[in-house]
């Protein structure tokens, strides 16, 4: 009777739910995450709020990461609930599920679809288990086009979720400004739109929609605009473009052959460059083509992607976690293209086939399906990668200083941006030779200035001698120690060299004088 039940009940488990696929998301993800090692630019920002000496001083020092506020003060509440670090990790693992969550409920596209992006690179690696504030742009922009339908009463709520994507990084601010530029566009061009929303809609509506994202846009670009101290101008250390360059031109078009299809072009070849170009252009072009009969969202996916490349070309060409917002930009135009009906107001003045349309959707179809496949194939791959190999050695080398009872020690560590995630995992500050002083966050400004170990060493002999009470020194490198000092005794004490990331490879030494 009990397996009969059995049987009955899960024979109609809906396996074909939105909710199945949400519920396993979580479920690896939340393993997944647990079991990730976070690297400095994870644990960077969360020393920055821990180690911040006051308000003014926190926003001081987020002004040299080149990023906005909201991920730090999300830290900062974070901090106050449980001062340990793997709270990071359990917000942006919630993070993630209610963006696929979302996605999943809302969203327009098919059920293999949804199964695929969801496992894909950027929701099931990139944007879960790296714990950073791009995470934020697919949650703001899923829950926009979500509620995009809420226009035509309010623009309030999607104002409120503009002002926040604005302040969640970088491209979040394009984007951003883009869907901006996309709500302005229909309200100016789209009569019956205006007409409709002014008949329902509270008269501030719209003067207080305005305020808030021309606020939020005034706040974003203040903060990630770096002092003028700051040598790394926010992890932007090359300058602006301002001439054609077609290698790079190439090179920054490759960026969305890669947001779509996770292939980086190899920068020296111009065969790899111009056929991944050549393809890139294919997919835009045919996405075009699809959104032509859905003219806002069109829009919307020519202004995004146009913002995000002039970035790319002109200044930045970025990491997969940068150049991923062109893959979302375009899954956002398709979501929000369901949103209207078909109109014929820009194909009229030209004379296209029937059969062309008919061509456009079916070979549309097929391109997104390669796409979301091998995106799946990008996710499984790199999240089962991490589950093996550690993505830092930095959680196994925290680990064994405090089993050795060793984080009591007097400890020098360099490179400074380097040992951030042990400065997180131990919860302690480290004498960084770089600054002359202890620390534990860095900062590319004025006053810290890279060493090599032959300094390093000179300045552990100099705190030998000044120190009389310390008696021996806990030294942690990135690299292993390639010189020696006669007045110094250096015993090797263990090395931790399995990491993805290799300059997160820890090397431990006794220093004493000899």
């Amino acid at each position: 009777m009990l397996n009969q039940k059995i049987i009955k009940n899960t024979s109609v488990l809906p396996f074909h739910s939105p909710w199945f696929i949400i519920i396993i998301f979580s479920v690896l993800g939340l393993i997944g995450i647990l079991n990730h090692s976070m690297w400095r630019d994870e644990l960077n920002p969360w020393l920055i709020v821990r180690d911040s000496e006051s308000f003014g001083d926190l926003i001081t020092n987020i002004r040299y990461e080149g990023h906005p506020v909201l991920w730090y003060f999300s830290l900062a509440i974070l901090r106050k609930i449980v001062d340990n670090p793997i709270i990071i990790q359990i917000f942006h693992w919630a993070i993630t599920v209610v963006s696929v969550a979302i996605f999943c409920l809302y969203s327009p596209f098919n059920y293999q679809q949804k199964f695929l992006f969801s496992f894909g690179f950027f929701p099931f690696y990139e944007y879960l288990l790296i714990s950073r504030n791009y995470a934020f742009s697919m949650l703001f922009i899923f829950a926009f086009c979500t509620i995009f339908s809420s226009r035509k009463r309010t623009y309030a709520y999607l104002a409120i979720l503009l002002g926040l994507l604005a302040n969640s990084n970088a491209y979040g601010l394009f984007g951003s400004f883009s869907l901006s530029l996309t709500l302005l566009a229909e309200f100016c061009f789209d009569s019956k739109h205006r007409q409709q929303y002014f008949s329902q809609t509270q008269k501030y509506d719209s003067f207080l929609s305005i305020i808030i994202i021309i606020f939020s846009f005034i706040l974003s670009i203040y903060i990630i605009t770096p002092p003028t101290d700051s040598y790394l101008h926010g992890g932007l250390n090359n300058n602006w473009l301002m001439q054609l360059d077609i290698r790079h031109l190439l090179k920054s078009i490759g960026r969305i052959f890669a947001s779509y299809l996770l292939i980086i072009p190899a920068q020296k070849k111009w065969l790899d460059l111009i056929v991944c170009a050549a393809i890139a252009l294919f997919i835009v072009i045919l996405t075009l083509m699809k959104l032509s009969k859905k003219p806002v969202s069109l829009f919307f996916y020519i202004i995004g992607t146009c913002v995000i490349f002039a970035f790319t070309y002109l200044r930045f060409t970025g990491m997969p976690r940068h150049f991923g917002h062109f893959y979302l930009v375009m899954i956002a135009a398709l979501w929000l293209g369901s949103c209207y009906q078909e109109s014929t107001v820009l194909l009229k003045n030209f004379s296209v086939r029937p059969n062309l349309i008919t061509f456009v959707q079916k070979w549309h179809y097929i391109v997104l399906m390669l796409i979301l496949c091998v995106q799946f194939g990008g996710g499984i791959y790199s999240f089962s990668r991490d589950l093996v190999v550690p993505f830092s050695a930095s959680r196994e080398t925290a680990q064994y200083i405090q089993k050795a009872g060793l984080d009591n020690e007097f400890i020098v560590a360099s490179r400074d941006a380097n040992m951030a995630p042990l400065a997180g995992y131990l919860n302690r500050k480290f004498y960084y030779p770089e600054l002359q002083k202890m620390g534990s966050f860095t900062l590319f400004k004025k006053g810290r200035q890279d060493v090599e170990q032959a300094e390093i060493l000179s300045q552990i002999n100099s705190l030998l001698i000044n120190k009389d009470e310390q008696k021996k020194i806990l030294l942690i490198l990135n690299k292993k120690l390639n010189v020696n000092r006669n007045d110094l005794k250096i015993v090797p004490i263990k090395d931790f060299q399995r990491g993805w990331v290799d300059n997160e490879r820890y090397y431990l030494y006794w220093v004493d004088e000899a």
